[in-house]
């Protein structure tokens, strides 16, 4: 009984993680920029370190995305109209991407910049 919970359970992450990427634009385009990132780390041949701190940027992001997507999917059913609290709800979930986003771009650059040139 356990495993089929266990079981469940994952079968609704993935299937939240298959929503996501398919109704999701943000999502779609941090996953290529995912995809190009790693490329680049196995063709620059980055070290172990950066590599793990690569994989955690790229972890982060869309984490951050997923929950703003959810949060507004929550905010929109709750509250249909405009509301200046639910703005205000929304605009911090999205702001928590654009940091994540912001500082992963600067740890990215720091680590591929000096290989590049």
């Amino acid at each position: 009984m356990k495993n089929n919970r266990l079981l469940r359970s994952f079968q609704h992450a993935f299937s939240g993680l298959f929503h996501f990427i398919r109704n999701d634009r943000n999502g779609r385009i941090h996953i290529n920029i995912i995809l190009l990132v790693i490329a680049a780390a196995g063709y620059y041949q980055v070290s172990i370190t950066e590599w793990l701190v690569l994989l955690l940027c790229c972890s982060i992001v869309p984490s951050l995305e997923m929950l703003n997507h959810a949060l507004e999917e929550l905010c929109n059913t709750i509250q249909p109209e405009i509301d200046p609290h639910i703005r205000i709800v929304k605009d911090v979930a999205a702001a928590a991407v654009v940091w994540s986003a912001i500082f992963s771009v600067i740890i990215g650059s720091v680590i591929f910049i000096p290989r590049i040139f």
